[in-house]
Parts: structure tokens; C-alpha cells; sequence
């Protein structure tokens, strides 16, 4: 770690907020590939926008086309793309801006990490990041079933390694603040219940 460097402030949090008339949160979406996470960010960073909301939705496989892309699918590959997009997301949520992110994130530490990132306070802004965990709760059958990309054939194949929910595993997230199932709800609904979260909790105004 680099020693010779000096953290400059900025506006503190609260002016930011104030002056943007907007909280910046973290959503941190986490699910089974193909259990609908990447739609369902989508769908909802479209509707956040509509309503006048600053919101930006860091995916799982576009960061890998850039900010990501020297990073494999090996455990320690994948924990510290997590810690990169965790910083990420903590700056966009800095700005005051919605920041929603849809990793399948699997490994539980690694989502606490980003968690306990949010939780880190500096000098002038002493209140942490709000850090919302959202479980896109499939069965793997039904994720299977669907595999759009074909990965899931490719990793019964043998053909692709540590594939999460095949050949590695899928630690599903213990207390998350909002749990979401696609195949029982449609993405509307979906995005309709997680705005009601924000709404509920004075992250957002629809009215």
C-alpha cells in the first residue's frame, strides 16, 4: 500500500445531498447467473431515471470489458473483482447518486467486504454509506433451466471451472435488506417492490 499520498476532502456528504436533493445508496444485487439480476438492474436504474432520480447501474459482465477485464474466474480473481466494483460503487453512492450493481457475487465475505467499505467513514463525513443487499432469490433449476448464455451446460460439460452453483459454490446471502424472486414475480414487479423499499425507507420520493 502506497504511503506517500494524502486524502483530500471535498464537499462534505451531507452539502452534496443536500445540493443534489438526493441520498446516494448502494443496491448490490446478488443471484445465480441467469437468476435474473442484470434485468432486473436494468429495468430498475430506466425507472429510477423516469421518476428524476440520479441512478447507475454497474453489471457483472460490462465491467469485465474494462475496469475488470485482467481478472479470471478463480476465487481470488473473483473476490478482488468484487473489491474493485465495491470501491466503485462507494464512490457513485458518494456522489449521491443510486448506485445498483448486479454481480452474482457468491462468496458471503466478499459481500461483506463491500459492506463494511460503505460502513468506513473520513474525516467531515461520519455517517456511512447506506449499503442495501438484494437477494435475486432462483432456485437453481429454474436458473438452470433458463441459462441464456449457455453456461450452465457448459459447466455440467466440465467445459468451463468453478462455475457457481455447478462446480463452486453459491453462499446465499444470510439478512439482506430486500429479497426478490423472478421466476414468481415479473420485472416489474420486481422493480416495482424494490422502489417501494427506497420509497418506505426516505431514500426516494415518487410523489
Amino acid at each position: 500500500m502506497a504511503t506517500n499520498i494524502t486524502w483530500h476532502p471535498s464537499l462534505k456528504r451531507t452539502e452534496r445531498n443536500e445540493l443534489r436533493k438526493q441520498q446516494g445508496i448502494t443496491l448490490w444485487l446478488t443471484g445465480l447467473s441467469a437468476s435474473g439480476k442484470s434485468t432486473v438492474a436494468t429495468a430498475l436504474e430506466q425507472h429510477l431515471l423516469h421518476l428524476g432520480v440520479a441512478a447507475y447501474r454497474l453489471d457483472g459482465d460490462n465491467v469485465r470489458f474494462g475496469l475488470n477485464k485482467d481478472l479470471g474466474f478463480s476465487e481470488k480473481d473473483r473476490n478482488e473483482n468484487i473489491r474493485r466494483i465495491s470501491e466503485v460503487a462507494k464512490l457513485f453512492a458518494d456522489s449521491s447518486t443510486i448506485a445498483i450493481t448486479s454481480f452474482i457475487s457468491p462468496y458471503r465475505a466478499d459481500r461483506d467486504l463491500a459492506r463494511e467499505l460503505h460502513a468506513q467513514t473520513t474525516a467531515g463525513d461520519e455517517t456511512p454509506l447506506p449499503f442495501v443487499e438484494v437477494y435475486v432469490d432462483v432456485p437453481l433449476e429454474v436458473a438452470e433451466q433458463r441459462d441464456p448464455k449457455g453456461l450452465y451446460k457448459k459447466a455440467r460439460a466440465g467445459e468451463i471451472k468453478d462455475f457457481t452453483g455447478i462446480s463452486a459454490p453459491y453462499e446465499e446471502p444470510l439478512n439482506p435488506e430486500i429479497t426478490i424472486k423472478t421466476h414468481e414475480n415479473s420485472v416489474e414487479e420486481c422493480v416495482a417492490q424494490i422502489t417501494s423499499w427506497l420509497t418506505d425507507k426516505g431514500y426516494i420520493k415518487t410523489a
